[in-house]
């Protein structure tokens, strides 16, 4: 029995306490689900494509041989085009952009960044990876520090710089108007006799074709990503229009079998040894580029078709720099590549300390069961499966590809072995017989923080 009302008090105070707790713990049960819930939202992806073909009035010249003497562009044989595929998941965002495009030269994305830092992008979430096709713009004619007015380099054209940057920006900023939820699958087959080595005495090869699907929520492809390794050089020095070359052909073949408005995406590996084996025994340059091409889009489509893709939620990338060797050619240079390009040896030391940086950058970038490892260059096969190997055993991640050529070409990069037996390769390598271990070594140093992190 309770003698007075005072005996009631400290049970009062246990039920208000126990009222207050309960309601506490019931405010972060509904914060912690409503954050949470927005981190289970599947990552999101938006698309866009733009045209990057030059206007021919700004004398737009052709990269990818120096016969062709900075002569401008003839005409257009095929349009070239930039696409974008912006990702973007609960707390930060990421852009690959494909290009039709020889490669970009160094200190390019430096001043794309620049044009795209008031929209909240940086250098570290942008991947640029160019086709490496032999009929687009010439990487040097937009070198923003050549001066050199070299025809076999290349001559730089200002407005032709201007007009690609512009266009880069564009079609990043257009992709990321378009997001939408999607669920994504990679796939993987080993193809025989699509490549080749070109270098003598090598037959290794890099046989990998990975296929990435990005699908809709209703399971249409929104997009499309084939990796495949190999040089696209079909057409030579005399071929004077712009082209997209066999990757051109490949993106429009499975882009024209897709029923759902499909934006394809091409990216080459480590093809710096690598070469197409052609399709037909007696054809032109034109018809073996297009013939390769369709027929490589139809396999893919082929295969893209069985993908199975499925939900994810987040995505990972890091992206580091790399201090390079001393700047140097190869003892053999001026018989290759001296001889090619029209200089002496006076004028070496002065043009590759201008023209080449002293560090650069590589981006290793996640999403779902793909992981794709940007080079800064013109990587080997042997070492760019050396890095695949290595870093699916370090992250455990099943489709590990080559991103070649990645924001900006620094030369060829080959190992110690191949850099000492000379050739072509190595008369357009410029840091010497280390920079190959050097590249591999940080990139699989990384790919553990990349875990870690």
């Amino acid at each position: 029995m309770v003698k007075n009302k005072w005996d009631l008090f400290p049970g009062k105070i246990a039920v208000i306490i126990n009222n207050y707790i309960i309601k506490l713990f019931l405010l972060f049960f509904i914060v912690s689900f409503f954050g949470c819930d927005k981190k289970r939202e599947p990552i999101h992806a938006g698309v866009a494509t733009m045209n990057i073909t030059p206007p021919l009035e700004l004398n737009p010249i052709l990269g990818g041989y120096g016969d062709r003497m900075s002569q401008p562009a003839t005409g257009i044989h095929d349009y070239i085009n930039a696409k974008a595929i912006v990702f973007r998941d609960y707390d930060k965002v990421y852009a690959i952009v494909t290009a039709d495009m020889q490669s970009f030269p160094p200190y390019f994305k430096s001043h794309l960044v620049q044009e795209l830092q008031e929209y909240g992008w940086k250098d570290s979430n942008i991947l640029l990876l160019p086709s490496h096709s032999h009929s687009s713009i010439e990487m040097m004619s937009l070198h923003s520090k050549n001066n050199l007015n070299i025809p076999q380099i290349g001559i730089y054209n200002n407005d032709v710089l201007v007009f690609t940057t512009e266009k880069i920006k564009s079609v990043i900023l257009e992709a990321q108007k378009n997001l939408q939820p999607v669920t994504i699958g990679t796939y993987r087959k080993q193809l025989n006799d699509w490549n080749r080595n070109r270098r003598k005495g090598n037959s290794l090869v890099d046989n990998d074709l990975t296929i990435t699907r990005i699908d809709r929520m209703d399971q249409s492809p929104l997009a499309i990503l084939v990796n495949w390794t190999a040089h696209p050089t079909f057409m030579g020095p005399e071929d004077m229009e712009f082209s997209g070359g066999w990757p051109g052909h490949l993106q429009r073949t499975i882009e024209d079998l897709s029923p759902s408005n499909t934006t394809v995406f091409y990216y080459n590996g480590a093809e710096g040894d690598q070469s197409p084996t052609p399709r037909l025994d007696d054809a032109n340059n034109w018809d073996q580029a297009e013939t390769y091409g369709t027929d490589l889009g139809n396999l893919s489509w082929e295969l893209a078709q069985n993908i199975q893709t499925k939900r994810i939620h987040t995505f990972d990338y890091h992206h580091f720099d790399i201090a390079l060797p001393s700047r140097r050619w190869h003892p053999t240079f001026m018989m290759t590549g001296g001889k090619e390009y029209g200089i002496n040896s006076e004028q070496a030391d002065y043009i590759i300390n201008l023209l080449f940086p002293e560090s650069t950058s590589s981006s290793l970038i996640n999403i779902g069961d793909l992981l794709i490892v940007g080079v800064p260059g013109e990587m080997t096969a042997e070492l760019g499966k050396e890095i695949k190997n290595r870093v699916r055993e370090i992250t455990e991640i099943e489709f590990v590809t080559i991103g070649g050529l990645a924001n900006e070409w620094i030369s060829y990069i080959l190992s110690e072995e191949e850099y000492e037996k000379g050739g072509y390769e190595t008369s357009v390598s410029f840091y010497g017989s280390t920079l190959g271990p050097l590249m591999v070594n940080k990139i699989i140093e990384n790919s553990e923080l990349l875990i870690k992190n």
